[in-house]
């Protein structure tokens, strides 16, 4: 996993993390590496290595929630799950065979260290520039997109009696909460009402709910040159349409530039579409596809907004989420195509 520049009072930390991990593995524990994972504006993801009494070294992840301004109002999370119920889907996951990452254990209050849980470090990069275009990728971007779906079909294929209680979202919810979302903004972009109006008047019947990611999509998976290593970020899963994540995918802001390649930036939808059904996922009906990619699309403008609102309201001052804002505008745009080619 691609990391960046070093922790602050990296000190302190690292003596936090070197008793957690202490705790967990029974042996002494010694934090040999420390820094913050680039990307990503929701979850503070940290690398760090350590090494074990006996000389063994592992490499590992902390995955927490990011501290906020004290006073500063809450955040509406939407369908956001806690660290620990996202820890608990991806130990599920792990155990059903989907390429998650191996989950090693869940923080403690006394650990000192926030909300969280450490898990294994998994080989490869989610940095779509360098997936799409570096030539170490060349071998793995032909795979991708089969790969894609085939982990797609089996995050759907999990009894959701062997995962916590995850709330339950059908288009008609996700309307109502982007809605909602609009006008505690208090934005005004008649191109997403025209998106909801739009949606609102073409909702598809309803299918049987299947676990979620949530948010899966480029950015949010590692590779290497062999492809797919790992799905990450699994913090809004829930249950619903299995098609929401097919459109999702397809939205062209995870295409990172490769605008004919709507599967993420690596091929066709009718790639993703066919390897999701060779690997046991339900039948794609094309027209439900299309609609969750215009949903997704609109949905990706609103959380745009909702980025910038978190640093404006003083919830997390960041200038990444401020130029995340900004990119509200690339959606209208990308909707006013989609609606007029619909």
């Amino acid at each position: 996993m691609t990391t960046g520049s070093a922790v602050s009072h990296e000190v302190p930390l690292a003596a936090a993390l070197a008793a957690a991990c202490s705790r967990h593995f029974a042996s002494a524990c010694e934090v040999i590496a420390l820094a913050q994972v680039t990307g990503g504006a929701s979850r503070q993801t940290i690398s760090f290595d350590i090494r074990l009494a006996g000389g063994e070294q592992r490499k590992l992840i902390l995955r927490r929630d990011p501290p906020r301004l004290e006073g500063a109002p809450a955040l509406d999370r939407g369908l956001a799950a806690s660290r620990a119920t996202e820890y608990a889907v991806i130990s599920a996951m792990y155990k059903a065979g989907v390429p998650a990452p191996e989950p090693y254990f869940l923080l403690r209050p006394d650990d000192g260290l926030g909300e969280g849980f450490v898990m294994r470090r998994m080989p490869g990069t989610a940095i779509a520039r360098k997936l799409l275009r570096d030539a170490e990728y060349a071998p793995a971007r032909p795979l991708i997109v089969a790969q894609l779906g085939e982990a797609l079909a089996r995050i759907h294929a999990v009894d959701p009696a062997e995962l916590p209680a995850l709330p339950t979202a059908r288009a008609t919810d996700h309307i109502v909460m982007l809605r909602r979302t609009l006008d505690r903004l208090g934005a005004c972009s008649p191109v997403f009402e025209l998106a909801l109006s739009w949606l609102e008047r073409r909702l598809p019947g309803d299918a049987p709910v299947r676990p979620l990611h949530g948010d899966f999509r480029t950015g949010n998976f590692l590779a290497d040159g062999s492809g797919l290593t790992a799905v990450l970020d699994w913090e809004a899963p829930h249950l619903g349409d299995p098609f929401a994540e097919l459109g999702w995918l397809c939205v062209k802001a995870w295409r990172f530039g490769q605008i004919d390649r709507p599967a993420g930036g690596f091929g066709s939808r009718e790639q993703l579409w066919a390897a999701y059904e060779a690997a046991g996922g339900a039948r794609v009906d094309p027209g439900r596809a299309r609609f969750w990619e215009i949903f997704g699309t609109l949905r990706w403008g609103i959380i745009c907004l909702t980025q910038a609102d978190r640093h404006l309201s003083g919830g997390e001052r960041s200038v990444e989420l401020c130029t995340i804002g900004r990119r509200a505008a690339e959606n209208e745009y990308d909707l006013v195509e989609l609606l007029r080619a619909a």
